[in-house]
């Protein structure tokens, strides 16, 4: 094991600590961009608290709201604008991975003269990567993404139909501040996509890892038995704040980097399926992943089983006969989807109104955004634009 882990994000975590809010944004700057999404934290009173708080300590609130689910350039470029105008030196993101990755951006590109697309890997030869950004406070109000604790973002622009990402150490939020009281709110279905999600996390860098990594592994299959028995907790019973607590953390914990360490991770193939069919279909992130993640390790499985029977030992307590057993692997995969199902999510494109039309233009793309210079898509094992349409065809 060889790496490096970097992680730079003070977190501050516990129910009501929303009011801390003023106080620990006051050391950063006297002028914060609160950006908000579609307005569920106005309706629930969130907003309302966050701005007490910020105005109590004396930090004054430039409002930027209607980040979109699967958040667009266009918005981006409007929070940079207005940051700009009023003379913001904080930005603080209140809502769910859209909001906090659009955050992320608008932070990075008030200090960028050029457009905040450059920084968007979308097959350019050189994006623009940015090293500082304006001081950014991260404040979750839905248990999925990580971004809170990451310096990943992901950006749509729907002229292009292209959605992609940004990645570098300037992204990193100064401090995440994380009350699962706020998630107290969320509706059961963007909850059950907010577990399926973190889990998605997880599985990609566990299976794709090309180190043997005991402790990684441990502590991956402790995240994804958390996130499903305190998931089927919070789906029972939504006003159970220690089982949401759990689930908050869990989904912090999914993609801050500490699993991952050292496990030799070559790819995210599922994540970057996915970002190109709701590039063209706009559909909840969470289900996209719900519907690839399961064909993909089906897939994945046949060319790499000992790591899937590892899976359904583990995390199924099925008995393999052993470390080659493709039919305990696939069988702990079928278990897998059966929890998809379970908790609500869509496990199929034709649920959410797919067809396979466009099949062939989604492996094109993707392979266009990231290849491995041989014309797979990086993962284990790559895939070439015929498996990509297999795996697609296996969820439809």
């Amino acid at each position: 094991m060889k790496f490096d882990v970097l992680n730079p994000t003070r977190v501050v975590f516990g129910a009501g600590r929303l009011a801390d809010l003023g106080a620990l944004a006051k050391p950063y700057g006297s002028r914060a961009l609160l950006v908000t999404g579609g307005g569920s934290v106005k309706r629930n009173g969130t907003f309302e608290r966050a701005v007490a708080s910020l105005n109590q300590a004396g930090v004054e609130v430039v409002e930027c709201s209607g980040v979109e689910p699967n958040p667009k350039i266009g918005s981006v470029r409007k929070g940079i604008a207005t940051a700009l105008d009023e003379g913001c030196d904080l930005v603080v993101a209140l809502g769910g991975g859209s909001v906090m990755d659009a955050a992320k951006v608008i932070a990075a590109g008030v200090l960028y003269e050029g457009d905040p697309w450059d920084m968007i890997f979308h097959g350019q030869p050189n994006p623009y990567i940015p090293f500082t950004a304006l001081p950014l406070i991260a404040v979750p109000t839905l248990a999925a993404t990580g971004s809170e604790m990451n310096c990943g973002a992901v950006i749509s622009d729907p002229e292009s139909q292209v959605k992609s990402f940004a990645s570098t150490e300037a992204l990193y939020p100064k401090l995440a501040l994380l009350d699962p009281e706020l998630t107290l709110s969320v509706p059961r279905d963007q909850t059950a996509y907010g577990i399926a999600d973190l889990i998605t996390h997880v599985t990609e860098g566990y299976f794709n890892s090309s180190a043997e990594t005991p402790l990684q592994d441990r502590l991956a299959e402790g995240v994804i038995l958390t996130a499903m028995q305190e998931g089927r907790k919070v789906l029972a019973d939504g006003s159970d704040l220690a089982a949401r607590a759990q689930i908050q953390w869990a989904a912090t914990l999914a993609l801050n980097g500490w699993v991952s360490s050292g496990n030799g991770g070559v790819g995210f193939p599922v994540h970057m399926l996915e970002h190109t069919v709701s590039a063209y279909h706009d559909i909840t992130h969470a289900a996209g992943l719900t519907i690839i993640n399961p064909a993909w390790m089906r897939f994945a499985a046949k060319a790499r089983p000992a790591k899937f029977v590892q899976f359904a030992e583990r995390i199924f307590a099925l008995q393999a006969k052993g470390s080659d057993d493709l039919d305990c692997a696939l069988e702990g995969i079928q278990r897998f989807e059966a929890f998809l199902t379970e908790i609500g999510c869509p496990t199929r494109f034709s649920q959410l109104g797919i067809d396979d039309q466009l099949f062939e233009t989604y492996a094109r793309e993707t392979l266009r955004i990231v290849n491995d210079g041989q014309g797979r898509l990086p993962g284990l094992p790559p895939m070439s634009a015929a498996q990509i349409v297999d795996v697609l065809r296996d969820a439809s």
